[in-house]
């Protein structure tokens, strides 16, 4: 079987968080439907509240340190990313602009994106489409046309099926994309460095 990597970013505050709960369905969604067409995922989970203080110093001084150089070179090297934010007055969390932010340009230019959101009331379902959407079109990602948004109400009684529908149909349209693509390979800079004898000779 043929492996691509995903990364999951889930902005929720909260331990646990509904907001991790649904990156977790729907990352755990899009691995079944890779494993169905032959591919497994190598999946990793980035819970940006456990980044939150190296994100502001990488904000104040231009440098990210520690585990967050980490994550950020696993999202520059993923396949697919799933990102999910709760809603903060109508729109995406600071937490998860920060991140987005700190990101080099270019990292996700071309990368499968499947975006989800979380909320207490249905009302706030618009968050997709003029938030999260026009954010990731700047960054020049490929967003699935299935954007996941769970209200309080969907995780019981009739809306958890709906849910689950939205769900599946999300995570079978990513997963098409990443199956569908080479692996993503980063070209670095450094790999090929001129011989100092080489520079020397241009002297």
């Amino acid at each position: 079987m043929t492996s691509r990597t995903l990364t999951v970013v889930s902005a929720g505050l909260g331990r646990p968080s509904s907001t991790r709960l649904l990156a977790d369905r729907l990352a755990a969604a899009t691995e079944r439907s890779l494993a169905e067409r032959g591919t497994t995922a190598d999946t990793g989970v980035v819970e940006l509240r456990d980044h939150a203080h190296d994100l502001t110093n990488a904000l104040l001084t231009g440098v990210p340190t520690g585990g967050l150089r980490e994550v950020l070179d696993r999202v520059a090297d993923t396949d697919g990313l799933i990102a999910v934010t709760p809603v903060f007055t109508a729109s995406y969390s600071g937490l998860f602009k920060t991140f987005f932010d700190v990101l080099e340009p270019d990292t996700l230019t071309g990368t499968p994106v499947l975006v989800g959101a979380t909320g207490g009331t249905p009302r706030h379902s618009l968050v997709l489409d003029h938030a999260l959407r026009p954010l990731f079109a700047h960054l020049r990602s490929v967003t699935v046309p299935t954007g996941v948004y769970a209200a309080s109400e969907d995780w019981a009684g009739g809306g958890e099926r709906s849910l689950t529908d939205r769900i599946d149909r999300a995570a079978d349209e990513l997963a098409a994309l990443v199956g569908g693509r080479s692996p993503k390979r980063r070209t670095d800079p450094y790999d090929n460095p001129t011989p100092f004898e080489d520079l020397l000779s241009d002297l």
